[in-house]
């Protein structure tokens, strides 16, 4: 009974500001109730409109003041309700409850955000993920805000404006939009060498998911988790999807952007609605304080993560989402996450950038929702009871009584009062300190080739194709060749190979060198040479954990199977196979001629969900065709289902086909590959499943560029 009531308490919390319009007047915001919604008043049929028109105003002022200021970055975002449930307790690390009690249900909110675009952005840029978490604990809210990548772009919060001016549309003519693929990007990346791990990450597949549910998060920062006894350790937080982490190609992505810019956001909805939670194990890489400094690499550095190998992920617990929003602006739009929100077991470290970042999320909130007071808005409310002095402000919504709004006083009791360590009072750890004053960035942050030449190491051959093509397209979208050369004479610093293949690709040559330095001097000493990028180090060969090729291919839940199909398909192998795919969670869609209804061969109707007019094939994770004749001869009769199918087999996609079926591959590019792997013709449903869990047959990646789409 506690797990159910905890685990439903933020969503009671929520339905005292739900409003159910079914059967009730339209009134004003006074509650006035009104007769004419659709015409102003006027001095008779076609004069002026009056001033005293009050209904007017009202509802004007409401649409004028609709929208609030977008976020500067994450403004593309999606999230779902859900809950936290901990495996087992790590007592010996942290005192925070949901860390040591395993009884709780805590109720979690999570949005999930393109990082460079607007709003209107599509989902599918390459780009960053924001993966934020609200946490309503019974100690107070905790916000883990976090990227589905493990490293963040820079060290210091203080380059974060350039950053992101960098990367956003050029000033000067306002494109592109959601995009990385232009010279002021590069131009800074290519001065500012700490931003090479990050940017790899997002040449990878990682930076074009297949869904946010199949996506890691990261907490990016070293954080400090403090025990009972006042211990403390450091810390990396880690979600693993139970799905694995899939993605799709860049020219996917390109396609899925035009048939659907929304196709992140529909997934998650209605993965949800379907009763197909996502789910997200968390886990932990604790470091002992001692064992700080036993790296090659820099524990405060947020371009730096610690491979699994030298420290091994504790899974201690389960995320899943359950619900989606009843009102996207109510909830998705004005959810504030703040890094700065914790509870006790949980603190800070030195790292720069995380320092910075406490101050600009709630400089930010302030400016987006107009009002200190925007922890009251329903959403953004912790589970937990607040009392202090801070009163009135903008949008007070809160009546606070009594005589005083200071600490400490007599004239009520000395109300609200402390609360003791062990009544749960946050103490902030206790680290010495003995340094000067100074602006600089320790050298142990000096060194900005190792992890991404370990990351590109890591990959699959694939994968390092991708990463490759990734960034000859985007440095072939710059016009300066200055800002290309200094670029290809930095990747060979990464790897050899990769700047061959893209020096290639451009039609270049690598420099031998560059003007140095590549970084302006930091520091009082304005020592030029100091923080320049330090040489490449090996410490570790390769890190399993860094390629999707090591992923979970267990599962086929969510898939999005197309079933091309017409007037007289065979319900008996439809059957078979719709009975095998639904058992294991997919989503079977009849992708017809036309819409509405067709129907099979023993004259039974079926529910067309998209015409072959109105979808594509990157929208699909596989492709079925059940035979029968009528039906094969009208999808051989349509250039689109032709081109559907060699597009589904170009991007590597698991194909299977019934009984005459296999005439529709004959007249495909398929016909010439039926050997393939993936490719099932009058074979076992089981065998089909187990080709769509592989995600994709990438053995076949060498044909794509002679497949006729």
């Amino acid at each position: 009974m506690k797990n159910k009531e905890s685990a439903s308490k933020k969503i009671q919390d929520l339905e005292q500001n739900k409003k159910d319009m079914k059967n009730k007047p339209l009134t004003t915001n006074q509650g006035l109730k009104v007769n004419d919604t659709n015409n102003s008043l006027k001095s008779g049929e076609r004069g002026s409109t009056l001033l005293e028109d009050f209904l007017l105003r009202e509802k004007i002022t409401s649409f004028d003041h609709e929208r609030i200021p977008e976020r500067i970055v994450h403004a593309r975002g999606s999230a779902a309700h859900g809950y936290f449930e901990l495996y087992e307790s790590i007592e010996e690390y942290s005192k925070a409850g949901i860390f040591t009690d395993t009884a709780r249900k805590t109720p979690v909110f999570v949005r999930f955000s393109t990082v460079a675009g607007s709003k209107g952005s599509p989902d599918l840029a390459r780009d960053v993920r924001g993966f934020a978490v609200k946490f309503y604990t019974e100690e107070g809210t905790w916000d883990l805000v976090g990227n589905n990548m493990p490293i963040f772009f820079i060290q210091d919060a203080m380059k974060f404006p350039d950053l992101i001016h960098s990367v956003k549309p050029e000033p000067n003519k306002e494109i592109p939009q959601a995009a990385s693929a232009h010279d002021t990007f590069y131009d800074f990346v290519s001065l500012a060498t700490e931003t090479l791990h990050n940017h790899i990450w997002v040449m990878s597949d990682r930076a074009i998911p297949r869904s946010y549910r199949m996506m890691e998060g990261f907490g990016i920062h070293t954080f400090r988790l403090i025990n009972d006894k006042g211990e403390a350790h450091f810390v990396k937080f880690h979600w693993k999807p139970t799905l694995g982490v899939h993605s799709v190609t860049w020219d996917e992505a390109v396609k899925i952007n035009g048939a659907d810019p929304d196709f992140h956001r529909r997934d998650l909805w209605d993965a949800i609605e379907a009763g197909q939670y996502p789910e997200w194990e968390l886990g932990i890489q604790v470091v002992p304080e001692k064992d700080e400094h036993k790296f090659d690499f820099d524990l405060l550095d947020p371009t730096k993560l610690i491979p699994e190998e030298m420290v091994p992920v504790k899974i201690i617990g389960k995320m899943t989402l359950n619900r989606n929003p009843d009102n996207f602006f109510a909830e998705t739009e004005q959810v504030a996450f703040l890094p700065g929100h914790i509870v006790p077991g949980i603190d800070f470290t030195n790292d720069p950038l995380l320092q910075g970042r406490l101050f600009s999320y709630r400089d930010t909130q302030l400016s987006r929702l107009g009002s200190p007071n925007f922890h009251q808005i329903p959403i953004n409310r912790p589970v937990v009871e607040t009392h202090n002095n801070q009163r009135d402000a903008h949008m007070q919504m809160e009546i606070p009584k009594g005589q005083t709004a200071y600490f400490p006083n007599s004239l009520s009791g000395g109300c609200p009062h402390l609360s003791k360590m062990a009544e749960g009072g946050f103490h902030s750890y206790e680290e010495r300190i003995d340094a000067k004053k100074i602006r600089t960035r320790s050298e142990s942050f000096s060194d900005h080739f190792s992890q991404p030449a370990l990351f590109y190491r890591s990959l699959a051959d694939w994968e390092k194709e991708h990463v490759a093509a990734a960034y000859t397209f985007e440095l072939g979208k710059c016009n300066h060749d200055h800002i290309k050369e200094r670029m290809l004479w930095i990747i060979a610093q990464i790897d050899d190979d990769l700047a061959d293949k893209v020096a290639e690709g451009l039609g270049m040559d690598i420099p031998k060198d560059i003007e140095r330095p590549i970084n302006q001097a930091i520091g009082a000493d304005a020592d030029a040479d100091k923080h320049q990028p330090g040489a490449k180090k090996n410490y570790l060969d390769k890190s399993e954990a860094l390629s999707m090729a090591n992923t979970k291919f267990d599962s086929i839940a969510t898939r999005q199977i197309a079933v091309l199909a017409a007037d007289g398909f065979s319900m008996k192998n439809f059957k078979s196979m719709s009975e095998t795919l639904d058992k294991e969670g997919a989503m079977v869609k009849i992708v017809a001629p036309h819409g509405g209804t067709i129907t099979c061969g023993e004259g039974m109707k079926h529910k067309v969900d998209a015409a072959i007019a109105t979808t594509e094939s990157v929208l699909f994770d596989a492709i079925y065709i059940p035979g029968g004749e009528k039906s094969v001869n009208a999808i051989m009769d349509n250039g689109k289902f032709i081109k559907f199918i060699n597009e589904s087999f170009k991007y590597c996609k698991a194909i299977a086909t019934d009984d005459e079926g296999e005439n529709v591959l004959d007249n495909t590019f398929v016909k010439e590959h039926k050997n393939d792997d993936a490719v099932h013709i009058n074979d076992e449903p089981s065998n089909f499943v187990k080709s769509i869990a592989k995600h994709r047959n990438w053995e076949r990646r060498t044909l794509v560029d002679k497949i006729p789409v």
